[in-house]
């Protein structure tokens, strides 16, 4: 479970959260949306410890292990790593200079429930938008976490792998009862998929379960006009 009450973040005098709140059910899958700079990034800073802030924010149990899929990553690509390195980074702590036989074991099971079994051995330089994702989507399941956060998981990748990705975050909230909290642009998985939706614009716009939180009045509050979300409504799809 996640409470959040009266969350506020201001930076530098500048107003990032005002007034927050929200309570979220274990084994839920809420998706953050709003505009750029709206706030969505600096709420999941917030949600795992990163972030100073105003007002309580909880998280129970309070020893969660939580997986995190950043959306900037701060890996330098020309650094000469393998795959099951970085993946395993997860497990040791640090940088593994060495991966032995039980941990490869468990590495290699982590990639291959994302779909990236091929990717053992590559090297990190080698890998695409798509594929460098998937590797860190591996690493934030690798410990059976009890929460995962993804922050714009599907950026940089295609359509096709988009669906890929979003299937196996859905299996794994299902075969473990975790609680899956993700950023996204996309109005179509946040309406069609997620169980609970949350509207940020540096203010709570909206929330609740998702067919309900999201529509077209909240979407021309988030961002001043409606088109974002309505071939959503119309049953269509719709990118952000």
């Amino acid at each position: 479970m996640i409470q959040v009450e009266n969350l506020s973040v201001v930076t530098s005098g500048r107003v990032i959260l005002q007034d927050v709140e929200f309570t979220l059910p274990k084994g839920s899958f809420l998706a953050v949306i709003g505009p750029n700079g709206g706030g969505k990034s600096t709420l999941i800073r917030t949600l795992l410890g990163l972030q100073a802030h105003e007002g309580s924010v909880v998280v129970e149990p309070k020893e969660a292990p939580i997986g995190y899929v950043p959306q900037i990553k701060t890996l330098d690509r020309s650094f000469p790593a393998l795959t099951e390195e970085l993946v395993a980074t997860a497990l040791k702590r640090r940088w593994p200079w060495r991966v032995d036989a039980a941990c490869e074991d468990i590495v290699s099971g982590a990639l291959h429930s994302v779909g990236a079994a091929h990717l053992m051995g590559q090297s990190i330089r080698s890998l695409s938008g798509g594929e460098l994702q998937r590797v860190y989507l591996a690493r934030a399941m690798i410990s059976t976490p009890s929460i995962l956060v993804l922050d714009e998981p599907s950026a940089g990748v295609d359509v096709a792998g988009a669906a890929d990705m979003l299937e196996c975050v859905e299996r794994f909230r299902s075969e473990h009862n975790a609680t899956v909290v993700m950023v996204t642009h996309d109005w179509d998985v946040a309406y069609h998929h997620a169980s609970h939706a949350l509207v940020l614009n540096r203010e709570l716009i909206s929330y609740g379960p998702a067919q309900e939180a999201i529509n077209e009045e909240v979407v021309r509050q988030a961002f001043g006009h409606e088109g974002h979300a309505h071939d959503v409504f119309g049953g269509g799809h719709s990118h952000d």
